[in-house]
């Protein structure tokens, strides 16, 4: 019988499922899993997790605290129950990321993530369960550098360049998640080209951090994230891992086909890459000089804060709605 695409890809990549939707990962039993902002907003305003919504404010509303942080403490906690669910579908990681407004406060960021895991411990979570996701700024990355060093495994976000990687990567990163469909967009509507899966961008940028990891021993994972189309997947075969959203992973599985790999550690290694500089300065000079990386790292940032917003919205208006007790 011959194989799905799906089937094909798996045996030279893990599959992670990128939703919040955990009957939708349910459905492709994929190793990990990631959520983001914009996903857990899409399933808490799904009827069928209005429980695990109503749970995360009882939860969230009891602890001691101030009024004006209750909803954050809510949206923490409704984070984790997303995260927690998810941890017993997949048998490995899953991802849960930090408020976007702390991508630029490292301290901040290291607080938001201890807090994470202390609430994920409550309801039986091991940490070496959880990735924190954090984005790929400067202060973002040193975060990371300092929960990796705490036993904290981290998923570096929004990466949409090889400095962001490699400063990753040199940082002791768990795994990085470079944005292939953003990259795509952005040059389409720069250049006013189609890209075929074979010169789009998105594609050639994972390619190029992939093998310079591999050219470089970085023990960092590469898992390419954001797609358009399953054929930017399928050009992606063989990077350590994909996060693909159950619509693709949906057309994946109705297609059958031969699926070479693409990506292959040995390769990489015997080409000729040059080695660069990730101090604080190459990395914002490198940073500023790719007009994309810094247009799709803003806008990553404040879109997900928009999202969170939203959702603190959605949130704090079914808080406000719920009858009050005695």
């Amino acid at each position: 019988m011959t194989e799905t695409k799906l089937e094909a890809l798996r045996r030279h990549t893990v599959i992670v499922a990128d939703s919040g939707d955990i009957e939708a990962i349910r459905a492709f039993a994929p190793q990990d899993a990631t959520t983001n902002p914009s996903l857990i907003l899409k399933a808490a305003r799904m009827p069928a997790y209005a429980d695990l919504v109503a749970r995360a404010i009882d939860q969230g509303g009891g602890e001691v605290g101030s009024d004006d942080g209750r909803l954050d403490r809510v949206l923490d906690h409704l984070a984790v129950a997303f995260g927690a669910e998810l941890t017993r579908i997949v048998p490995g990681v899953v991802s849960t990321e930090v408020d976007a407004r702390l991508s630029f406060d490292s301290e901040a960021t290291v607080a938001k993530a201890e807090r994470l895991i202390g609430l994920y411990r409550k309801l039986g979570v091991d940490r070496e369960r959880i990735l924190i996701k954090v984005a790929a700024t400067w202060e973002g990355i040193r975060a990371v550098e300092v929960l990796e060093k705490r036993g904290i495994s981290c998923n570096v976000t929004l990466v949409f360049c090889l400095a962001q990687a490699v400063a990753a990567a040199e940082a002791g990163a768990f795994l990085i998640s470079p944005f292939v469909g953003r990259i795509r967009d952005w040059n389409a509507k720069v250049t006013g080209k189609t890209f075929t899966a074979e010169d789009d961008p998105g594609v050639l940028s994972v390619r190029e951090i992939y093998d310079y990891f591999k050219h470089y021993g970085l023990a960092t994972i590469v898992m390419g994230a954001s797609f358009r189309s399953k054929e930017e997947v399928e050009a992606l075969c063989g990077c350590d891992r994909l996060t693909v959203s159950p619509a693709l992973l949906d057309e994946l599985r109705r297609d059958v086909g031969s699926l070479l790999r693409r990506l292959d550690p040995a390769a990489s290694r015997a080409a000729a890459i040059e080695r660069i500089a990730v101090d604080e300065k190459a990395f914002r000079w490198r940073l500023n000089h790719d007009a994309m990386a810094t247009e799709k790292l803003a806008e990553g940032i404040r879109l997900f804060h928009a999202d969170t917003e939203a959702l603190r919205r959605h949130v704090g208006e079914i808080m406000h709605n719920r009858p009050r007790t005695a």
